[in-house]
């Protein structure tokens, strides 16, 4: 089986020999410790390992800027091509990649609200599901439009703490794209599209078609905790996010003398070796870069 690459050499060494393809990896960390990084690293990979990058989705809410673009043009030299909140879905155009291939799409664009049910009153509550069916709807249309032109990887990043997955907007957004996008077959994401007019569709639906178990996912979740001793001690059971995922990687501060460094872990590679060595690491210009 061809492992598939994070774009980190010395971390697919970590991994043995990379990610299993076809499955879900949790980037755990707090706020600035790189996972972004990481994220834009793994996705740029894809254009040497499967001929296309991989796409990013944004759940951000608070406002505050995720940098993606400046990240991916001081990484990669990639220039991001954004998909725009509520751009209108056209079928003629999704079988050309200039017209529906997009690298990134922030879901929740100018949004600015708090990411659990706590934050709103039952009415605020009730008209944000309706909102949140519509973006699922938008969902739908990014992702599946780079699936059937070869994109094989995706970044979902800007993921909120929560006590509880099931009280938080942004989880029940994800639970639907793995459930309903990522691991389920083509023709069945493409009726959740088309809904009554598939049958017309159907032709270019086969022709475009792609296999679930070759897309591989990052969830870039942002954690309470800052060092990494503190994640290590957090089950890494709890939460649907984490359950589901088959290798968790936590990245977080560590102690060294008089100064602070920041460290991963891998805590989870179902199905797989890996190395068990607390590793440091460095963010340069070019992301980031294991000692």
């Amino acid at each position: 089986m061809q492992r598939v690459s994070t774009g980190i050499p010395d971390l697919d060494s970590l991994l043995g020999g990379g990610l299993m393809p076809g499955t879900m990896t949790v980037v755990m960390g707090a706020t600035g410790i790189g996972k972004t990084q990481l994220g834009l690293q793994f996705a740029n990979a894809g254009l040497s390992q499967e001929g296309q990058r991989g796409c990013l989705f944004d759940m951000t809410t608070r406002g505050d800027a995720q940098n993606h673009a400046a990240y991916a043009a001081r990484i990669a030299d990639w220039v991001l091509r954004e998909r725009q909140i509520d751009l209108p879905f056209t079928p003629a155009d999704l079988w050309n990649p200039e017209a529906s291939r997009f690298d990134y799409f922030h879901i929740f664009e100018r949004s600015g609200r708090r990411v659990t049910v706590h934050d709103v009153d039952h009415d605020q509550w009730q008209e944000w599901k309706v909102e949140l069916n519509r973006k699922l709807d938008q969902a739908i249309a990014y992702f599946y439009a780079n699936f059937v032109h070869g994109v094989r990887r995706c970044v979902i990043d800007g993921v909120e703490p929560a006590d509880k997955a099931s009280e938080s907007f942004q989880f029940h957004v994800f639970d639907y794209i793995y459930h309903q996008i990522l691991h389920k077959d083509h023709d069945w994401v493409a009726r959740d599209l088309f809904r009554v007019h598939y049958r017309e569709h159907e032709p270019q639906v086969m022709q475009h078609a792609y296999e679930h178990e070759q897309l591989t996912a990052l969830l870039l979740y942002t954690s309470h905790e800052v060092l990494l001793d503190d994640l290590l001690g957090r089950p890494i059971e709890s939460g649907d996010e984490l359950s589901n995922a088959n290798t968790i990687i936590q990245m977080g501060k560590i102690r060294d003398g008089l100064k602070m460094r920041r460290a991963l872990y891998i805590a989870k590679h179902r199905g797989s070796a890996c190395d068990e060595s607390i590793v440091p690491y460095e963010i340069t210009e070019r992301g980031i870069v294991l000692a």
